[in-house]
C-alpha cells in the first residue's frame, strides 16, 4: 500500500454514496481478488453494499468501509496484509444484489432525500424522523400516521411531495390520520392528501367492508374478536348490535355465525351509509334492519337471543337497553366490551377451579365467592369459539369487573321484569392492550330468567 494511495481524503457525503457516488476500494490483481475478499470479510472491512468490479488495467476493486483506511494502514505496517493492493475511490460503484433490494420504507426515504437535495434544501435528522416507516394500506390508498411529515419544509413542497410518496409506495391516494375527535361518535380526524375521495374496501375473514377513511374508523386490531364472533353458534338467533359502526361485528354474525336476523343500531350517519353498502356487498341486507339514531331511544324490546355491546372504553350506558331487548321468556347472551385497568404484576393471575366447585344454578355472578374461585370456561362455555383461554390468563381485575358487571345486569333484569334472573360468566376474552396495563376485554354473559318450579 503506497503512501499516495493511503493519503487522507474526506469521506464522501452519505447522500452521494447512496446515489452511487465515490466509494473507497482496495484494488488488486484478479488472481488475488478472492483471497483478499475472504480476508476483508474476516476483518469485517468489506463493504457488502457494493460488488467487486473490474477497473482500468484489468484489476479488481473490492469496496471497503470508510472506516477501513486507518485499519488498512495498520495492517500494512504490521505485515499482516501480504497481498499486493492499492487504495483508491471508485467513481461508479455497482450496488450488490442484496443492497439493490430495498424495502418500501427504504425506497421512500431515498426518494424523499433525492427530492429535497434536488431542490437545493438540506437533509436533516428532523426530516428523516418525519418519514414514516409503516402505514395502513387499503387498496390503492395509504393511510399515514399522524406524526409523519410535520416539519415546515414538507409544507413548502406542496402536492409534489404527496405525488412522490405515492409513487415510491405504489399508491394512487394518500391520507393522514389525526387524533380521534372527542364525542360519542368517535369520528376520525383524517385528511385526504392525494385523491378525490376516501372510500376504500377492506377484506377481513372473507367479509368485504367499504368505508370512507376520512369519516369512519376501522380497527384491524379487533380481528381476533371478529374471528371468535364468526365461530359462535348463532343459527336461528336474533342479534341486536347496539354499536354497529360499519358492521364490524354485525357482518361476522350474519355471514359466518349464521344469525337469522340482526338489528344494527348506529347514530353516526357516515357509518350508517357504510353499513348499508357493506350489508349489500355481502348479500345479507335482507336479514338486517338498521336503526339510525341514539340506541337509548330504541323502541325494540323482547326480541334478542344475543346482544353485542362493542363500545369502548365502556358500553355501560347501553346495559339497560341490552336488558330490555333480551327475550324476557328465555333470556340470552350479552357480549360486553370494556377497557379494564390491570396491575402490572403477572403473579396474580386466576387459577382454574374444578368443575364440581362451580356456583350452583340460580346464583348470580355477584362476587360472593373469593377472587379466583371460578373456572372461566369449559368446552360448553366457549360456545364454539375454537380455542380456550387458559384460566391462568384471566387477571383478577378482569374477574372482579366481570363479577360486578354480572351483578349489575342481574339487578337491571330483575327490576325490569319483576322476577328473579340469574347471570353466569361464560367467557372472558382479551382483545388487545391500549396502554400499559389497560386491556380491552369482552365478557360473554349468559342471562336467564329463573322460572317457577
Amino acid at each position: 500500500l503506497g503512501e499516495d494511495a493511503l493519503s487522507p481524503r474526506p469521506a464522501a457525503p452519505m447522500a452521494a454514496r447512496e446515489r452511487g457516488g465515490p466509494v473507497l476500494a482496495l484494488v488488486t490483481e484478479p488472481r488475488f481478488a478472492q483471497r483478499l475478499r475472504r480476508y476483508l470479510e474476516e476483518e469485517q472491512l468489506l463493504d457488502a453494499r457494493y460488488r467487486l468490479q473490474e477497473v482500468a488495467g484489468g484489476s479488481v476493486a473490492l469496496p471497503v468501509l470508510e472506516v477501513a483506511e486507518q485499519r488498512l494502514r495498520e495492517l500494512q505496517e504490521s505485515g499482516a496484509l501480504e497481498l499486493p493492493c492499492s487504495l483508491l475511490r471508485i467513481q461508479s460503484p455497482i450496488p450488490s444484489k442484496a443492497a439493490s433490494v430495498r424495502t418500501p420504507a427504504q425506497k421512500l426515504l431515498s426518494e424523499l432525500r433525492r427530492m429535497v437535495l434536488g431542490l437545493g434544501e438540506s437533509w436533516s435528522e428532523e426530516l428523516e424522523h418525519d418519514v414514516p416507516r409503516s402505514w395502513q394500506r387499503h387498496g390503492d390508498l395509504l393511510l399515514l400516521s399522524e406524526d409523519s411529515f410535520r416539519a415546515a419544509l414538507w409544507m413548502k413542497l406542496g402536492p409534489a411531495l404527496w405525488e412522490t410518496v405515492a409513487s415510491a409506495l405504489g399508491a394512487q391516494r394518500l391520507a393522514r390520520r389525526g387524533r380521534v375527535l372527542p364525542g360519542g361518535m368517535r369520528s376520525p380526524s383524517v385528511t385526504l392528501l392525494l385523491g378525490q375521495d376516501g372510500w376504500v374496501e377492506h377484506v377481513d375473514n372473507g367479509i368485504r367492508y367499504t368505508f370512507d377513511v376520512t369519516k369512519c374508523m376501522f380497527s384491524p386490531g379487533n380481528i381476533t374478536e371478529k374471528l371468535r364472533v364468526a365461530s359462535l353458534p348463532c343459527a336461528g338467533e336474533v342479534l341486536v348490535d347496539l354499536y354497529a359502526g360499519i358492521g364490524y361485528f354485525t357482518l361476522p354474525y350474519l355471514v359466518h355465525a349464521a344469525a337469522a336476523f340482526a338489528h344494527a343500531c348506529e347514530w353516526n350517519h357516515h357509518a350508517v351509509e357504510a353499513l348499508r353498502r357493506n350489508l349489500a356487498l355481502n348479500g345479507v341486507q335482507d336479514r338486517c334492519h338498521i336503526h339510525h339514531g341514539d340506541n337509548r331511544q330504541l323502541q325494540l324490546q323482547d326480541v334478542a337471543d344475543r346482544v353485542n355491546l362493542g363500545l369502548i372504553p365502556s358500553s355501560e350506558e347501553g346495559w339497560p337497553v341490552a336488558c330490555r331487548v333480551l327475550k324476557k321468556g328465555t333470556g340470552g347472551i350479552l357480549h360486553i366490551h370494556h377497557n379494564v385497568e390491570a396491575l402490572p404484576a403477572s403473579s396474580c393471575l386466576q387459577p382454574a377451579v374444578p368443575r364440581n366447585e362451580q356456583r350452583p344454578p340460580g346464583d348470580s355472578s355477584s362476587g360472593e365467592w373469593e377472587d379466583g374461585q371460578r373456572e372461566m370456561q369449559s368446552p360448553k362455555e366457549t360456545e364454539g369459539s375454537g380455542k380456550e383461554m387458559p384460566a391462568s390468563r384471566v387477571r383478577p381485575e378482569w374477574q372482579r369487573w366481570a363479577e360486578a358487571a354480572a351483578a349489575r345486569i342481574q339487578g337491571l333484569l330483575e327490576e325490569l321484569h319483576g322476577q328473579p334472573w340469574r347471570t353466569s360468566i361464560l367467557h372472558i376474552e382479551a382483545v388487545k392492550s391500549y396502554a400499559p396495563h389497560v386491556h380491552h376485554i369482552v365478557l360473554d354473559l349468559e342471562c336467564r330468567p329463573v322460572l317457577p318450579a
